[in-house]
């Protein structure tokens, strides 16, 4: 792939963009809103110019209300000799061309499993997708050099190549991710009226589950609209589980022991069932999940602790995992929360105390 035209230049195309244009192609960069495509030229994304002609490759990052359309215009026009479009839902959108009459031959429909509570080119990585799926639809009849040129982009990108039909996708992130954005919303909403007491309580465990909660309503709703059949169903299981938990807490008030007993019961399944559930995400590269240990240091609120605390991190020839931060409520300072391999921790928590960290045990 030597060309490569980016329509929309939002997260996930500017995003692209900068992973094609740090493997050395050529990208030309189109938006309905000119400077959006001029402030990812700027971040370096490729060029807001018209190609000269043909390019190899179209990709389409537009929301998925607007991805037949703006992949009919590109079809017509031959701007490219492959399209494809990033759209995190995929059925709808190949029926919608397929209505318009568009010869898809040339096209196949992909989602990238990567994404930011921020949207906007401003927040575009040319990392993004490193290590993360990249869903592939191709359909019968497609061309082969189009899933060639499909499996060149997710290798430029660095992702991984996961091969899916397209309502298996779209039930697929369904439950894995338009579900978990309701229902962070949905926990998010009861604060929203919450005393202020309760409110000044917030830990990590409510950041935690309230994080993508703060991404944009109106980019979710393009989401969600396209997708609401699988969504509801999802939902729907949740919604019973959800009836069955607030029987079985209701039940652990009753003074009759028989009925504490089977509300702990009731109450104790959905919890088993979560560890069961959370074992199966994937860890870390898409690799099987990890039991990591979690060294927890103190740090405090000034400028160049937490370059100091992985410089100091590094001496000890130890690979940081994964980070979370837990702030102390009220305080200019908080933990740091450094995941190792569990042969690396004692060795990492050595060196912290050696050069005068606080770990907490």
């Amino acid at each position: 792939m030597r060309t490569a035209l980016v329509v929309g230049t939002g997260l996930i195309g500017t995003s692209v963009a900068l992973a094609l244009r740090g493997r050395g192609v050529q990208v030309y960069l189109a938006d309905h809103d000119p400077d959006q495509a001029e402030t990812a030229a700027a971040l370096g994304a490729g060029t807001a110019a018209e190609p000269p002609g043909p390019v190899d490759l179209a990709v389409v990052a537009v929301p998925p209300a607007h991805v037949a359309t703006a992949l009919a215009a590109v079809i017509r026009r031959g701007a490219a000799r492959a399209y494809l479009d990033v759209a995190s839902v995929k059925g709808g959108p190949r029926r919608e061309l397929e209505a318009m009459g568009c010869d898809l031959t040339a096209y196949l429909g992909t989602h990238p499993m990567a994404g930011k509570e921020r949207s906007g080119p401003l927040a575009a990585t040319a990392d993004l997708f490193e290590g993360r799926p990249w869903v592939l639809t191709p359909a019968e009849g497609g061309d082969t050099e189009v899933l060639n040129l499909a499996l060149e982009l997710v290798a430029l990108c660095r992702a991984v190549p996961v091969v899916m039909e397209a309502e298996a996708h779209d039930r697929a992130v369904a439950l894995v991710s338009h579900t978990p954005q309701l229902v962070s919303s949905l926990v998010a909403a009861r604060l929203q009226d919450a005393d202020e007491t309760a409110v000044r309580l917030c830990g990590q465990g409510i950041r935690d589950v309230t994080r993508i909660a703060g991404s944009a309503p109106r980019m979710w709703m393009d989401i969600l609209a396209a997708n609401p059949g699988p969504v509801a169903d999802v939902l729907g299981e949740v919604s019973a589980d959800l009836e069955q938990t607030v029987r079985a807490l209701r039940a652990l008030q009753a003074a009759d022991e028989d009925k504490r007993a089977e509300g702990a019961r009731g109450v104790e399944d959905v919890l088993v069932r979560g560890n069961a559930g959370r074992e199966r995400v994937p860890g870390k590269h898409g690799a099987a999940p990890a039991a990591y240990e979690i060294v927890a240091v103190h740090i405090g609120d000034q400028p160049g602790e937490l370059a100091r605390i992985f410089s100091d991190a590094g001496r000890a020839a130890v690979n940081i995992e994964d980070v979370r931060i837990e702030h102390a409520t009220g305080q200019q300072a908080g933990f740091i929360q450094l995941m190792v391999e569990p042969q690396a921790a004692p060795i990492l928590m050595a060196e912290l105390r050696e050069r005068g960290w606080s770990i907490r045990q």
